[in-house]
């Protein structure tokens, strides 16, 4: 069985790759920039848009998992290119070479298209799936983190400092390591009653999911810190995001788009779209989790 993966130079792609290739499975990754040699991995150099590298990528796979997405961008159009064109394009090089199953990774955002552009895009993007002919399978990750992870970073930096602002106090979020999320990837691989046609939203198991104000304090254990939690208003939050593109200018994490999505008081997954739990059960405690990042991004020198 061989799988093409797109994105596996990510965040969550890499950890993929690693599961995939502990596991004997060969992988054919797509790939913008030259990758070291890895044994069980064929890098193909192209990008969502080069539509006869995409070809070439899935040519006799066994299924596609499409990981590929952006996550920031300037403008609506740049959203819309990498997260639903780009899916689109991955969509016609499937159906080109005869490849019918087709895992789709998507993001709890989409449960919500109004609330940003982002959330839009990953939206439209499931339905173009959806729309197919293909054997597909829809996974809408909630808050991923693990080694690797630059978003929930920034928390980690904060909670250094003894100081660490979240969205309003009323919201709750789910989250998933990123090592749970690649099995989970894995495990739909073969599809079938159940599995295909579904729409999957994991999580860490923690029925409600996590309070703000709980999740920062969960980081500041595995720092090594007690860190003061300030929770902060949508104006807040906006102005924040507006300091932040000044300083960081095109590199900002925080935007007024992700404030959008932020300040939503509910992104804790929906009780009837868990995966079949004799499919898939969540194996890192969300606590033992956190440390372990923590250790990484030290062991790593991201301080």
């Amino acid at each position: 069985m061989t799988l093409a993966i797109t994105g596996a130079t990510g965040f969550v792609g890499q950890a993929l790759l690693d599961c995939a290739v502990r596991g004997g499975v060969p992988v054919r990754a797509l790939t913008r920039r030259e990758q070291p040699a890895r044994r069980n991995v064929e890098w193909i150099a192209g990008d969502l848009f080069a539509q006869g590298q995409l070809r070439e990528l899935v040519r006799g796979a066994e299924a596609v998992i499409h990981v590929a997405g952006v996550v920031n961008a300037p403008d609506p159009a740049g959203f819309e290119a990498g997260n639903a064109v780009g899916t689109l394009n991955v969509i016609e090089a499937a159906l080109a070479e005869g490849v019918q199953r087709f895992i789709h990774v998507s993001s709890l955002a989409a449960r919500e298209p109004d609330l940003s552009v982002y959330g839009a895009s990953k939206a439209r993007a499931e339905k173009l799936v959806m729309a197919s002919a293909l054997d597909w399978t829809i996974v809408r990750p909630p808050g991923i983190y693990g080694p690797r992870d630059v978003d929930y970073f920034e928390m980690f930096k904060l909670a250094r400092w003894g100081v660490l602002p979240v969205p309003p106090k009323e919201g709750r979020s789910s989250l998933i390591h990123v090592e749970d999320l690649a099995r989970l990837l894995l495990a739909v691989v073969p599809g079938g009653e159940g599995i295909s046609h579904q729409i999957f939203e994991p999580d860490d198991g923690k029925p409600g999911g996590w309070g703000h104000y709980e999740l920062a304090r969960a980081i500041g254990w595995a720092m090594g810190r007690r860190p003061k939690v300030l929770h902060l208003s949508r104006g807040a939050l906006e102005h924040a995001a507006r300091a932040d593109r000044f300083v960081r200018r095109g590199k900002a994490r925080l935007t007024l788009d992700r404030v959008s999505y932020m300040s939503h008081p509910d992104w804790v997954v929906s009780a009837g779209a868990t995966p079949p739990p004799d499919l898939w059960k969540p194996q890192v405690p969300t606590r033992d989790g956190l440390r372990a990042t923590a250790k990484w991004y030290r062991d790593n020198r991201w301080f």
